[in-house]
């Protein structure tokens, strides 16, 4: 079993929530002001999910993301310039501005990047893993999916191999109720993604993803199984977006009510976390406070570097493309 977090990683976690949340709300400012082109898909309400499974890896873990991504990279240690860079445009960004929101990547950080395909991490994931695997280094590979993506022909053929292969994986589907617009109701038949773990011969667990301490235990049972080399493992985080599937006020469709918006913000999972660890006499109001300053600061800062930095010459537009 996976042991208790120790207060630094309790403080750890919660600084990286509190720097995803900074980020994106700031990103969801910059988007309705016209200074972020295209589709912006934010992270808001989710933040449990990335910092409770991000805290157990390191560099040479590798994850793959979705078109909601820019929480998994910031939880893996993503820098704020770089971040606005690449959603800017700009050639300072991750991916030199050809990537913008939905593809951000960087080696470094073992991050294969977010992908605007729906459900095409999981095949990625599963060839990291299988490298993992052959390395021999206790190094792991995870994906993050939604309950859309689990649909999928990607994710049940990525399923299927790292079962039958025994990768060191983790799946992690991020159940936040909608597949884009329609809700998980309307497009599937179960109501826990997990179920579909025993037909490919994995455990399949369930977990609060508005509780950053459930994920993070459950993550790192899941990955103590991974690099112990006893396979994969499906994790269900079931959690809410509080922005819409795009920007702030997205389309302006009715599908969601007020009243489950307001339901679910009642379970924001900082201020959840930020009870705990006061009740824990680990974290008091006034440093929570002093977190949440700094993070915007930094943040404003990673803004400014953003706008400070040139645009991409049309002349490197095939660079990077071709290995």
């Amino acid at each position: 079993m996976t042991a208790q977090p120790t207060d630094d990683v309790l403080l750890d976690m919660h600084r990286r929530m509190v720097r995803i949340r900074t980020f994106e709300q700031e990103a969801g400012k910059l988007a309705e002001d016209g200074k972020i082109p295209g589709a912006l898909h934010l992270y808001v309400g989710q933040e449990a999910v990335a910092a409770g499974v991000m805290t157990h890896l390191s560099d040479r873990d590798w994850i793959t993301s979705t078109h909601r991504g820019h929480g998994h990279l910031i939880a893996k240690g993503g820098e704020f310039g770089p971040m606005f860079a690449e959603l800017f445009g700009r050639a300072t960004g991750y991916c030199k501005g050809k990537g913008g929101s939905m593809h951000i990547s960087n080696m470094d950080l073992g991050m294969l990047g977010a992908n605007g395909i729906v459900g095409a991490g999981p095949p990625i994931a599963v060839g990291a893993a299988f490298s993992c695997k052959t390395q021999g280094e206790g190094h792991a590979a995870v994906t993050f999916f939604g309950d859309g993506a689990s649909n999928e022909g990607s994710f049940h053929e990525a399923a299927n191999m790292a079962a039958l292969y025994r990768l060191p994986m983790v799946f992690v589907c991020e159940n936040n109720g909608y597949g884009e617009y329609t809700p998980q109701a309307n497009h599937q038949a179960i109501v826990d993604v997990a179920d579909r773990a025993p037909g490919y011969g994995m455990p399949g667990v369930v977990v609060d993803g508005m509780d950053a301490v459930a994920v993070y235990e459950a993550a790192g049972e899941a990955l103590r199984r991974a690099r112990a080399g006893e396979g994969p493992t499906l994790l269900e985080c079931k959690t809410y977006r509080f922005f819409d599937h795009v920007g702030v006020r997205g389309m302006g469709l009715s599908y969601r009510t007020d009243e489950e918006l307001a339901e679910w913000q009642q379970r924001d999972p900082i201020a959840l976390f930020e009870a705990r660890l006061a009740e824990l006499e680990i974290l008091d109001a006034d440093r929570a406070q002093a977190v949440h300053d700094e993070t915007l600061a930094a943040v404003r800062a990673g803004i400014e570097f953003a706008e400070a930095s040139p645009l991409p010459d049309p002349s490197v537009l095939l660079d990077d493309v071709y290995a």
